[in-house]
């Protein structure tokens, strides 16, 4: 399932592709077509789980892995993100001036942060795939893209 707020979506040779609308000279609308980044299909949310699941238990490690500690060890890794981010202004998507040493750390601190995320999930019994297609639906409602299209407000600043 793609997750999209803007345009639409469809599929190219398995890429991804979204037509953006913009205007031409004229105030023509023109579309764009943009490719879009995608995770490969696997391993799966659930084969996550189930791979940390069996790294915690090799290691007798689900004593210390309660809710609460999980929680902060989740904190504790967006904080490693975040400073691979810290001073460097506002960065390119992709991470074009970035190294590929400097990338393989972020992804590496990015897993982190996803396994504890799923981890912490497993712990409150939160079916993440299923929260996520509620969350979009209850957005969706929240921000109707006629009233929120281009705008970062709050949907509490907009008017019926």
């Amino acid at each position: 399932m793609a997750l999209q707020q803007n345009g639409i979506a469809s599929k190219h040779n398995g890429e991804t592709s979204s037509h953006h609308p913009s205007t031409n000279g004229n105030g023509e609308i023109q579309h764009e077509q943009a490719e879009r980044f995608a995770f490969t299909s696997e391993p799966t949310l659930e084969d996550i789980r189930r791979m940390q699941a069996e790294f915690t238990d090799e290691r007798n490690w689900n004593q210390f892995h309660k809710p609460r500690n999980l929680l902060l060890a989740l904190v504790g890794e967006v904080g490693e993100v975040s400073e691979l981010f810290q001073w460097r202004g506002e960065v390119a998507e992709g991470l074009p001036d970035w190294t590929e040493s400097e990338r393989e750390h972020l992804a590496q601190e990015l897993s982190d942060v996803l396994i504890y995320l799923v981890e912490l999930a497993e712990k409150c019994h939160v079916d993440l795939p299923q929260a996520v297609l509620r969350k979009m639906a209850l957005n969706r409602l929240k921000y109707p893209a006629s009233k929120v299209h281009g705008s970062a407000k709050k949907y509490t600043e907009y008017k019926d």
